[in-house]
């Protein structure tokens, strides 16, 4: 028998800059089993394909110490963080929890419970920034209902490994989930919705799957940008702007997109007025948009069901979509190497957006296809053409495969390391991690382009810096920044220095 160790009104020890929650809150109890270190075997969602003939079935494991930290109602879930040692599992007790919280440790597992279908829930109240916020690798964030936040659900700061799953997120402002800069991660079974730009956000990361989801009521329903290697299967995306979305933003610090696969998804009557942010890349949507491929590489639309979108199913383009995109010379525009493969498509183009419908009517047409190529690449494949009402495939030619069934998962089967400050200075390192998810160089994304932050700075990095710790709304037209006062002083500097020197 395990020896367990209970230690209650522990004293806690909070880092510098960290939100420390409601005032008042009690610390949490923290269990300690003497046991040997394990890894404890955690579901990806990717366990229904196990069937797949020829396919090779991964899952992501987050390894465990055997420290428990239980979480109860009026506590502080932050605190715990700070307590917890790598490996720690917090579990969280129904209840309400009015903060922000911080991981930056390594192999943490936060995880709600729920007891006769109450949650843990996040209150962001319309005041918080942000629900939950990792830089560290292996973290499991589960079981959580976040809401009522302005900047972000759950978001990845340069955080590999990681696993975010069995969440509901509703209204938590620009983005719902939103890993960054991470390598080898998953997100299912969450239902995310009522989100200004993208209810699942995967930016500028590679080997993520994106697996039975439920998105609904958002601008985007999910939106792989600037990222290699991503499987979105098996989800629900229904009621958005646009649907599913694979893309290049211009100007931020990654430059490519490729090897996407968009399979089996449920990709219905996303003809949700648009409400991004005026002026965003995201804004530019038409309602009535299925798919989406802007730019993006090698990206495989398979065995979906697109039905109801009213502008068009499939939309693949270049940057003219992207207005007010800055011209990137080192992001190439084409969406190159499409692959359609026996997709069913109905009820598609019944009422276009105007934007949409001023296109049609310059070809003489009332009702937008199933499927549109606006550049009209010539090294696209499809299968079945007959089947869809298209423009611009002229040049497509027959693929030479019909499934992707022997791909199983687009996760890695070992963790992949942490990422080396060796190889990246820790300036630069935080800007691709922490800035550019709103900043791109040139272009205007959540927050202004990194070229007027230059300009108003220029040679005043510790502006930037004591800015970003505690940031005020300057201009109407831009949502409030989230303060980043969890990076320390050196970060932040360290940051800061790296933006004004960025050249693209």
């Amino acid at each position: 028998m395990n020896k367990i160790s209970i230690i209650t009104g522990a004293v806690i020890l909070l880092a510098g800059g960290y939100y420390l929650g409601k005032s008042g809150q009690q610390p949490a109890t923290v269990i300690k089993v003497d046991s040997q270190p394990k890894a404890a075997f955690t579901s990806t969602g990717v366990e229904e394909m196990a069937g797949v003939q020829g396919a090779t079935v991964r899952s992501l494991v987050t390894p465990t110490s055997g420290e428990l930290i239980v979480v109860k109602d009026g506590e502080s879930i932050q605190d715990a963080v700070v307590a917890a040692s790598p490996g720690a599992v917090i579990k969280v007790m129904p209840g309400t929890y009015k903060e922000t919280v911080y991981i930056d440790k390594d192999n943490i597992t936060l995880s709600g419970v729920i007891e006769q279908g109450k949650y843990p829930i996040l209150e962001g109240e319309g005041l918080r920034n942000d629900a939950v916020l990792y830089s560290g690798n292996g973290v499991t964030v589960e079981n959580l209902y976040i809401t009522h936040y302005k900047g972000n659900g759950i978001m990845g700061q340069a955080g590999n490994n990681f696993i975010i799953r069995n969440n509901f997120i509703v209204d938590t402002g620009v983005y719902g989930i939103f890993p960054q800069l991470g390598k080898n991660g998953i997100v299912s079974h969450n239902i995310v919705s009522g989100i200004e730009d993208a209810a699942i956000y995967v930016g500028m990361s590679d080997h993520v799957d994106v697996v039975f989801n439920q998105v609904f009521d958002s601008v985007a329903g999910i939106e792989i940008e600037n990222s290699r290697h991503s499987l979105v299967e098996s989800n629900f995306v229904y009621n958005n702007t646009g649907g599913i979305l694979a893309f290049v933003t211009p100007g931020l610090p990654i430059k490519t997109c490729g090897d996407v696969l968009i399979r089996n998804n449920f990709i219905v009557d996303n003809n949700h007025e648009n409400f991004a942010i005026p002026g965003s890349l995201v804004s530019n949507i038409p309602a009535g948009t299925g798919v989406l491929v802007m730019a993006c590489d090698d990206v495989v639309v398979e065995g979906n069901i697109i039905t109801g979108n009213n502008s068009v199913g499939i939309t693949l383009t270049d940057f003219s979509l992207a207005g007010n995109a800055a011209n990137d010379p080192d992001s190439e525009p084409n969406p190159n190497r499409p692959r359609i493969l026996n997709n069913i498509m109905q009820d598609n183009g019944n009422d276009p957006a105007p934007a949409v419908r001023a296109v049609l009517a310059a070809m003489l047409e009332t009702t937008g296809p199933d499927i549109v190529d606006t550049v009209g690449m010539d090294d696209g494949c499809i299968l079945n053409p007959e089947r869809y009402r298209t423009i611009g495939l002229d040049k497509y030619t027959e693929c030479e495969f019909s499934t992707t069934a022997n791909v199983a998962s687009y996760t890695l089967p070992e963790p992949v390391p942490a990422r080396s400050m060796e190889d990246v200075d820790k300036g630069k390192l935080v800007y691709y991690g922490v800035c550019a998810g709103c900043h791109a160089y040139g272009s205007r994304m959540v927050g202004p382009p990194t070229q007027i932050i230059q300009a108003l700075y220029m040679d005043n990095p510790e502006g930037i810096a004591e800015y970003a710790a505690n940031p005020v709304k300057k201009r109407e037209d831009y949502p409030d920044m989230p303060p980043q006062s969890h990076l320390d002083d050196e970060t932040r500097m360290a940051a800061a220095r790296y933006m004004l020197k960025v050249t693209n």
